[in-house]
């Protein structure tokens, strides 16, 4: 009987991402044939019963969405504060599925976001050496240069880390608010990865939407609103 490791069982159960999993079973709250278990890397197999906060899991059928994140909400299943998360939205909207969504985006920060129940896929796409690209479009303070982008494209130094290579455009210009509009696509996914890259050549980020994921844009999607990946699309991200 093949085992494995109880983090990815609840994983793809639905329960929480893989490295959410780890944290709900140092927490002690999930149960392995009635015994609390704590540790990582204990394997289970399918006679064992598996308990989250004396809930027995189940394997949940897959599903997949992209929701065009609005502003002021937080890319999380759960937020300790009381704010709204995207897990509201889809549940506001009937979604019943344990989704969580692969990734974040920052509270202020609009756009393309997956969210699903797929364990296995989420951990692969947020594992840095997919190289998933994502395209941002960003509003900046200040008008930036000829030269500043050549830095951005060849890379910056942030915190000891060079980013990799990367594609900016400028896309447009308004002297009179000193200010220009910049799209840039990247595919690592560091901490403030964008705003701290614009920072590095002295241009605050004002606003930041992500305009796609992969191949996934957000054509037809209003801030709010989701819909269901189809079936070619999520076989198409796992040959990512």
């Amino acid at each position: 009987m093949k085992k494995e490791r109880l983090q990815k069982v609840m994983a793809e159960a639905g329960i929480a991402s893989r490295r959410q999993s780890e944290k709900i079973i140092a927490a002690g709250r999930v149960q392995v044939n009635g015994q609390v278990v704590r540790q990582q890397g204990v394997k289970v197999g399918t006679s064992d019963e598996i308990r989250v906060d004396g809930v027995p899991i189940e394997k949940e059928q897959a599903e997949y969405y992209l929701l065009d994140k609005p502003r002021g909400v937080i890319s999380s299943a759960h937020d300790d504060k009381g704010r709204r998360t995207v897990v509201d939205i889809l549940q506001e909207a009937g979604v019943s599925a344990r989704i969580y969504p692969i990734g974040r985006l920052d509270y202020d920060t609009t756009g393309a976001l997956l969210l699903t129940n797929d364990g296995a896929l989420a951990n692969k796409l947020m594992h840095p050496r997919f190289e998933v690209d994502k395209t941002y479009v960003a509003k900046l303070k200040g008008i930036i240069s000829n030269e500043e982008m050549k830095t951005i494209r060849q890379g910056v130094e942030i915190d000891g880390h060079r980013t990799q290579e990367t594609h900016p455009r400028l896309e447009a210009v308004d002297h009179d608010k000193h200010t220009c509009i910049v799209r840039l696509t990247i595919h690592e996914g560091h901490y403030h990865e964008v705003k701290r890259i614009f920072a590095a050549v002295g241009h605050p980020v004002l606003k930041l939407h992500r305009e796609q994921y992969a191949f996934l844009n957000l054509h037809g999607l209003t801030p709010g609103q989701f819909r269901k990946l189809r079936t070619a699309e999520v076989d198409a991200l796992r040959q990512l």
